[in-house]
């Protein structure tokens, strides 16, 4: 017997909502880039903790190689992101979002 068949789904729906608006909350209300990527990478694990119940809950294993190729994007989102902020953090001394906001032109 799978963990999936002893958990009703409504708990994994509703954990998945609470962990995406936990994401959606510290992407708007935080100023620390790092902490947005963090948030950001919160909504993606939700979004693949409801894929993968979901499969299981269908008994069909393509939601959870979908969520094997997100994960594979999201780990490159996230060194793409890091190197990009080491750069500005190299040259600002700042990660803060208000201050990058006044290097627009």
């Amino acid at each position: 017997m799978s963990a999936i068949q002893i958990i009703p789904l409504n708990w994994y729906i509703t954990l998945s909502a609470i962990l995406f608006g936990m994401g959606v909350m510290g992407v708007l209300f935080r100023r620390n880039t790092i902490i947005i990527l963090m948030c950001i990478e919160l909504m993606l694990n939700a979004v693949n903790l409801l894929l993968v119940a979901f499969s299981a809950h269908h008994s069909n294993a393509q939601a959870q190689v979908f969520v094997f190729f997100i994960m594979a994007v999201a780990a490159a989102e996230v060194a793409v992101g890091l190197a990009i902020l080491m750069m500005i953090y190299r040259n600002t001394k700042s990660t803060d979002v208000n201050f990058l906001n006044k290097l627009k032109w």
